[in-house]
């Protein structure tokens, strides 16, 4: 907040150095890529967003927009944003920004239900992740219950499209060997 024309001149440098390794990228790839990771702030906390949507939208949309039109612009390739936590209320001005894909949609994070997710969200926006809590279930639940949430979690994201499984984040040293067994058995359900 002291230095933000400051911080607006690191963030307009790192953005020109994006779009030229960008268009790079795109003259290499072509369209042998499908998504492009563009950012992995994490912008959510387990309460809430650590920002405001409004300064969101005042110091890092204009540089998100910017990046996810080139990539929309001059390749079929979609956009991705990680940000861990509870970003529930930053999710429309993520999909202003242009951002089509989510990560790693931390739904024990306040507000990040998975049907609330689908049902406001999920028309225009996919989520990769959310499909069983690492913190809690993963590392301290049973078998069953990884197998239930994971079963709940794909029925949820997973009706009518626009979901790519993946565990909340990684997987802890010390989650049981039952347990990531269990959550194979129920992505194969």
């Amino acid at each position: 907040m002291t230095r933000c024309e400051y911080v607006r001149a690191v963030f307009a440098r790192q953005c020109e150095i994006a779009l030229q390794n960008i268009e790079t990228l795109i003259g290499l790839f072509g369209d042998r890529i499908q998504a492009a990771f563009v950012t992995g702030t994490d912008f959510g906390s387990q309460r809430g967003p650590f920002i405001s949507p409004a300064a969101y939208r005042d110091l890092f949309m204009p540089f998100h927009r910017r990046v996810t039109d080139l990539i929309h612009s001059h390749s079929c390739w979609k956009t991705f944003i990680h940000s861990c936590g509870s970003v529930y209320a930053l999710i429309p001005s993520f999909l202003e920004a242009g951002f089509d894909i989510l990560n790693p949609v931390q739904c024990s994070a306040a507000c990040m239900a998975a049907h609330d997710l689908k049902r406001e969200f999920g028309k225009r926006l996919v989520f990769w992740g959310g499909g069983v809590d690492t913190q809690k279930t993963m590392a301290f639940g049973s078998a069953g219950d990884v197998y239930r949430e994971t079963r709940e979690r794909i029925q949820a994201f997973g009706a009518g499209g626009g979901f790519v499984f993946n565990a909340v984040h990684n997987i802890q040293a010390t989650t049981p060997t039952e347990n990531i067994l269990a959550m194979f058995r129920a992505i194969r359900a």
